[in-house]
């Protein structure tokens, strides 16, 4: 069959219609998420675990030993100055005080009447000296049994918090062994760590520290380094350290578990480049490559790794601060591609195209 000339035209133009509309004729965009290179300091921050503690938790005991009468509080009592937290029992060092006041008493009877003798002279000085050192010797024991009848009751020495019981009524303790442990609330709280000889030389007094617990989740506490141990703990051969809470929340306790990020001040003397880790492509050592964006399109840049810390990569060269990397999408790219930067609510390549027809 014969096909008219006027069918042949109107098919020839339908076929350039369609070749007009075809995903060729045009480049595709690929979408993509992006994400701004940041500045950041040159070393990574020191990270640790460490405890709450009071500045000055004091351990309280008896000056003399014997048996525990009465104690008035409980852990986590909050107490004030000169209140009483425990006693002793007196009835032994009562009976102690009686014997040796009689003592004194006698010898300052004997040394009276050996003044008025040796007046009338009766006795010899020498043996009026030995009436006098008698008499002082007595004088300064009951000072000191009075002096230990004193410290038979424990009180508190500052306003503070019951942090430990370590001990019932009814014991019997000796002395000085610990009975309570109270914390001060006049110097506010610390974190304690213990950190190794090399990570302690990149510090100094005054670097800034984050401190997360877990009593607290989602919320960063700055802190300030305010104690670094000039010696090693003998057991651990760590550091201990103190980092002084800037801003304690109210319902603060001791004990509390923390998780430290130290940041030394050399890490704040020169700058590196830091981008998430997802906008790194084929790493190999310390070399990598990105894509960063340029106007509408992307380039392949290879840059050098300086360390890794948390989601982020630090960067020596490749990428400057202020440049924006390809973090989503960026493997179906390829050098110089057309790319469309989309929320990050939007599907990527591999699920869902934007924006295709």
């Amino acid at each position: 069959m014969r096909i008219p000339n006027s069918a042949l035209a109107l098919l020839a133009v339908a076929t350039v219609a369609c070749s007009s509309h075809s995903p060729d004729a045009a480049q595709r965009k690929t979408p993509v998420r992006v994400q701004v290179a940041t500045a950041g300091p040159a070393t990574p921050p020191i990270v640790t675990n460490g405890t709450v503690a009071t500045k000055d938790e004091m351990r309280l005991s008896f000056k003399v030993g014997g048996v525990i009468r009465s104690i008035y509080v409980e852990a986590g009592d909050t107490v004030r100055r000169g209140q009483r937290l425990a006693a002793i029992e007196l009835t032994e060092i009562n009976a102690q005080l009686e014997q040796v006041r009689a003592l004194a008493e006698k010898a300052q009877r004997d040394l009276d009447r050996g003044e008025r003798l040796y007046a009338d002279e009766i006795i010899s000085l020498e043996q009026l000296q030995d009436l006098r050192t008698q008499a002082a010797m007595h004088k300064a024991q009951l000072e000191s049994v009075e002096f230990n009848r004193g410290y038979s009751v424990i009180t508190s020495p500052s306003d503070g918090v019951v942090l430990r019981k370590l001990s019932q009524e009814r014991e019997l303790v000796p002395a000085g062994q610990p009975v309570l442990v109270v914390g001060a609330h006049r110097r506010g709280y610390v974190v304690r760590a213990a950190l190794s000889d090399r990570e302690l030389v990149r510090l100094k007094l005054g670097d800034p520290a984050e401190i997360r617990l877990d009593a607290y989740p989602g919320q960063a506490m700055a802190g300030t380094l305010s104690e670094i141990a000039s010696g090693a703990d003998e057991r651990s051969g760590l550091f201990p350290v103190e980092i002084r809470l800037d801003s304690p929340p109210l319902a603060l306790a001791s004990g509390l578990v923390a998780k430290l990020r130290l940041h030394p001040a050399a890490a704040r003397s020169a700058i590196l480049t830091y981008i998430p880790v997802s906008a790194v492509l084929e790493g190999n050592g310390d070399r990598a490559s990105v894509f960063v964006v340029a106007g509408d399109r992307v380039k392949r840049r290879d840059v050098r790794v300086a360390f890794i810390e948390s989601a982020a990569v630090a960067l020596t060269e490749g990428v400057r601060p202020g440049e924006r990397v390809v973090t989503d999408g960026a493997l179906y790219l390829e050098n110089d591609d057309q790319i469309e930067i989309v929320a990050d609510g939007a599907r990527l390549a591999g699920s869902e195209t934007v924006g295709a027809s």
